[in-house]
């Protein structure tokens, strides 16, 4: 007879608990430190025990405006999408603008797997700084633009890996300040990206009418800087946490047995596809509401508002039904609800319908962030290689995030009226998060018949 959720032991339940919430903290962890010798190395300082208190929500309302930033501005891309089509840009196709949002995405995801040994070595503080330096000139910088090339190097290269900096410091010093309440406190930092996206899709949509491009994009430079201003010193606040935690071990990037095991292989390949199609929607619904339906830029633009808030929403949902019955049924069927939003935003022909399709898009999608690394211990239940296939499965989920929108974008067509006809570009995001959710249900029996749920089927 099948387990139900409720007959898993609180002790394995909290296990596991502490190994997902660890890897979430830091992708980069691969084993357990050791000195030449083999023996342990001399334990860490007594405040690396931390469990909560004033120090540690300081980190956490830090941590979040680094991620209002850090993610924010991507989720914002929608808006300079739109722009740059219908205005700036409008010599170039939609998918070679759609390659400067996507960029800034590969290079905070990938760029963040490859920076997190530097966090390992203690060098958190330059880390915050040198990123937020960073990607503050590239703001600055792309105010200044006025070719792709020029965008493509500011926007998405420099501010990309300012971003690439600040992603493992922004996660691992709240978790490292937590043991009991650590999944409350990375909720509320991660709900700093769609807060961000609203903040500056917000002073796009207010101020492009007013000022312009280049001085809408300085004022939201100087917001960032003010965010930043206020982050870094929270972020540090008597941070006794974090110090040199490598112990002069070697940690490996790439484990090049892990495509010979099955489970990461099945993993990899459907959150990869659920990747592919996740930021499309974002990235393009502005300008379908503009082109395909007249609504107004203003009108457009609160779309993508009210898609960035209701993502709030989801993935605190998502997060507070994982943890009744498990991971996989949340993330199944928010990918596959996310991907049947995409066909039926084919039929949003009026603005009501088309706020409901990006609403409740926005509420299911914004699960599909922070339930896959919940799961990877399942995967991969070996701790000796968990860090670097974990880092191996995000920096393949960074590619996926580089091409979606640029193929999307590629499958507008324009019709004889002169609109912009989005059917390709709906039906290959849809196909993409439909096809990775189916599996992920192939990926949920496979742990099952494998017994890598530790004898329940809520995994």
């Amino acid at each position: 007879m099948a387990s139900s959720p409720r007959s898993i032991s609180s002790d394995e339940k909290t296990k596991e608990e502490e190994v997902i919430l660890e890897a979430q903290a830091d992708p980069s962890i691969d084993s357990p430190p050791t000195t030449k010798d083999g023996s342990s190395p001399d334990p860490a300082p007594p405040t690396a025990e931390l469990d909560g208190g004033l120090r540690a929500w300081f980190q956490v309302v830090g941590s979040c405006l680094v991620f209002a930033n850090l993610w924010g501005f991507t989720f914002a891309f929608g808006s300079f999408q739109s722009y740059f089509e219908l205005h700036l840009l409008r010599s170039e196709s939609a998918s070679s603008i759609a390659w400067i949002g996507t960029t800034q995405v590969f290079l905070l995801i990938f760029g963040g797997v490859l920076t997190g040994p530097f966090f390992d070595l203690g060098y958190y503080r330059g880390m915050l700084l040198a990123g937020a330096a960073i990607e503050t000139i590239g703001v600055f910088m792309t105010s200044l633009c006025h070719e792709w090339y020029q965008f493509f190097l500011a926007q998405g290269v420099l501010m990309g890996l300012g971003c690439a900096l600040l992603y493992i410091p922004g996660m691992a010093l709240v978790g490292r300040a937590f043991k009991k309440n650590r999944a409350i406190a990375l909720a509320v930092t991660t709900c700093g990206a769609p807060t961000g996206g609203i903040i500056y899709t917000v002073i796009f949509q207010q101020l492009i009418p007013r000022v312009g491009f280049g001085w809408t994009v300085r004022i939201m430079g100087f917001v960032m800087l003010g965010m930043y201003t206020l982050a870094i010193p929270l972020c540090l606040f008597r941070v006794t946490n974090v110090g040199n935690l490598s112990s002069g071990t070697k940690r490996k990037l790439l484990d090049l047995r892990a495509f010979r095991d099955l489970p990461f292989c099945w993993y990899t390949f459907a959150n990869f596809l659920v990747f592919t199609g996740y930021m499309i929607p974002f990235n393009f619904m502005a300008a379908f509401g503009e082109t395909s339906i007249n609504l107004t830029q203003s009108v457009s633009l609160t779309v993508i508002i009210a898609a960035q808030a209701s993502s709030i929403g989801g993935r605190l949902i998502a997060g507070w039904t994982a943890r009744r019955i498990g991971v996989m049924v949340p993330w199944i069927t928010c990918a596959l609800t996310a991907g049947i939003l995409c066909i039926a935003w084919i039929g949003a022909r009026s603005k009501s319908s088309f706020f409901a399709v990006a609403s409740l898009y926005g509420c299911f999608s914004g699960a599909l962030i922070p339930l896959p690394p919940s799961v990877f211990p399942v995967v991969c239940p070996d701790p000796k290689v968990f860090g670097a296939r974990l880092g191996m499965a995000q920096g393949i989920s960074a590619f996926a995030s580089l091409i979606g929108s640029p193929i999307g974008g590629a499958l507008i067509t324009r019709a004889k009226d002169g609109r912009e006809n989005f059917l390709g570009l709906q039906l290959f995001s849809g196909a993409a998060e439909i096809a990775g959710g189916c599996l992920l249900l192939g990926l949920w029996v496979l742990l099952v018949k494998r017994g890598r749920g530790g004898g329940t089927k809520w995994i």
